[in-house]
């Protein structure tokens, strides 16, 4: 029973914490799950058994439970067999969980000998890791530990330091409250878990600071919602209803909304072979004085690109730069394309837009654009919205069915508006659409898989919160703190032995 027991605790307590995890994220929100998620995995760490496999083994645990959910686009709409969608997304899943395998052989090798010092190792690594995520392989940068801070004291922190930031906060704190209460606790490992929870403390405070200011008038806004199943939508026997589902359902907004958000690529045909129609459209936004905003597939001689344009009185256009693996492009296309119906799907053969900030302009009001994948990516959206006053997403999150995904995407928008304090219009095509403040606050949002209206005014603002200003630092700075943890541990294990 001894040999079952330890084998239990070595290999159960990581897979364990790693399951946890995605239950202080949307849509589940108990963002104390996520705190002893982590300090369940830096007491698996601590043991004399912790290896790879004691990483690997918590990573399967996170992504299996919170990012299976690209198993419904795989087997529903890459019409993938369930046993060859369940082995490509377990593919998926255990190869990102080599992460933090490797994770936790950096911190046996060099941060956990101190009980001082160890939490403060254990932070860095993670959310150095976490970095290392959202650009690796194109990035992944989702599950992210500072998300569950939206609903967290740390929320003041946010436009302070980020996702990175309350991440580091969040794995700090977990690992020094399980290290106190696990061991007979060392002065320092005390005075460290009070640093940890005076920021916490601080958080409140810092909630009632507002970091940017209001730009104008409100601007009133008609986010439409079209829920066309995506079978249909590259259907050719569907190409003309869906045209007149969105004229007509648009017609009567024009006079009343400032700006008319449609979703990614809304309509079902690229730009250049619906001209006489976005004219129509263009010339009926401008004589209400309205923007509209629409996700487009564009054909610029040989290249395809998944794009955004502003019409009516606004102008622009943003080619998508994030391109999701598969779904826009495929990897090794040449050996893959055609294998399966997943590495064939419609509109997956984008290239990237050129290496330039985003921006629209709808009336006086300086838009910051992304589409879908691009609102995940921190530093991408914090250097495109640093000049503007709104920031505008669009996605068809459909490829994610009933799954957890689609309410993930929409907590990250949520998260997006805090760091960067400006609103967030966010469109889709079957939910979940939503305006959200300059706090994160959702002001409203749709039901999913319903067409609707979506109706409501935003105050835009400027101005720019610190995290604009010092985002590109933060990793370094964690990086520097993590080597500032290894020279002082030397001279701690002397004083202060586990």
């Amino acid at each position: 029973m001894a040999p079952l027991r330890s084998s239990i605790s070595r290999h159960g307590l990581p897979l364990l914490a790693g399951a946890l995890f995605p239950l202080g994220l949307a849509p589940f929100d108990f963002w104390p799950a996520t705190l002893l998620s982590l300090s369940l995995f830096y007491l698996a760490q601590r043991t004399r058994e912790a290896s790879f496999v004691t990483g690997w083994l918590f990573g399967a645990g996170l992504f299996l439970c919170g990012a299976s959910w690209i198993f419904v686009s795989i087997n529903v709409y890459g019409d993938a067999p369930v046993p060859l969608a369940g082995l490509l997304t377990l593919c998926f899943c255990l190869g990102l969980a080599l992460l933090h395998g490797v994770q936790v052989s950096l911190f046996a090798r060099f941060g956990s000998t101190s009980q001082t010092w160890a939490p403060v190792s254990f932070a860095s690594l993670w959310v150095l890791f976490e970095w290392l995520r959202s650009w690796l392989l194109t990035g992944f940068p989702w599950l992210y530990a500072g998300y569950t801070a939206l609903d967290s004291p740390l929320r003041g922190w946010v436009p302070v330091i980020g996702v990175y930031g309350t991440g580091f906060l969040i794995a700090g704190l977990a690992a020094s409250l399980s290290g106190v209460l696990s061991t007979r606790a060392s002065r320092g490992s005390v005075i460290l878990t009070a640093c940890f929870l005076a920021l916490w403390a601080a958080g409140p405070l810092l909630a009632e600071k507002n970091w940017s200011q209001p730009d104008g008038e409100r601007v009133s806004l008609a986010v439409y919602q079209p829920n066309i199943p995506l079978e249909k939508k590259w259907d050719r026997r569907y190409f003309f209803p869906i045209l007149d589902q969105y004229a007509d359902a648009t017609a009567g907004l024009y006079e009343d909304a400032d700006i008319v958000l449609w979703p990614e690529s809304a309509l079902p045909a690229y730009q250049d072979q619906l001209g006489d129609y976005l004219e129509d459209q263009s010339r009926l936004a401008a004589r209400g004085n309205a923007t509209l905003i629409t996700g487009i597939p564009m054909r610029i001689e040989r290249d395809r690109h998944n794009s955004i344009m502003a019409l009516g009185q606004g102008s622009g256009v943003h080619h998508k730069q994030k391109l999701v693996p598969f779904g826009e492009y495929v990897p090794l296309e040449q050996w893959l394309r055609g294998v399966i119906a997943f590495f064939d799907l419609p509109m997956s053969s984008f290239v990237p837009g050129a290496d330039a900030t985003p921006r629209l302009k709808a009336n006086n009001q300086v838009i910051a654009p992304f589409i879908c994948y691009e609102i995940v990516y921190p530093d991408f959206v914090l250097n495109g919205a640093r000049d503007a006053s709104i920031i505008v997403t669009v996605s068809n999150d459909s490829w994610f069915g009933r799954s957890i995904g689609p309410l993930q995407h929409l907590q990250m928008a949520q998260y997006r508006a805090l760091e960067t304090g400006k609103p967030v219009i966010r469109g889709t095509n079957n939910g979940v659409s939503a305006i959200i403040n300059e706090k994160g606050d959702l002001i409203s949002r749709s039901e999913q898989f319903q067409e609707e209206v979506l109706l409501g005014t935003i105050q835009p603002y400027r101005g720019e919160t610190p995290l604009t200003l010092f985002a590109p630092f933060i990793p370094w700075s964690l990086a520097a703190l993590f080597l500032t943890a290894l020279f002082f541990r030397k001279h701690s294990d002397r004083a202060d032995p586990d």
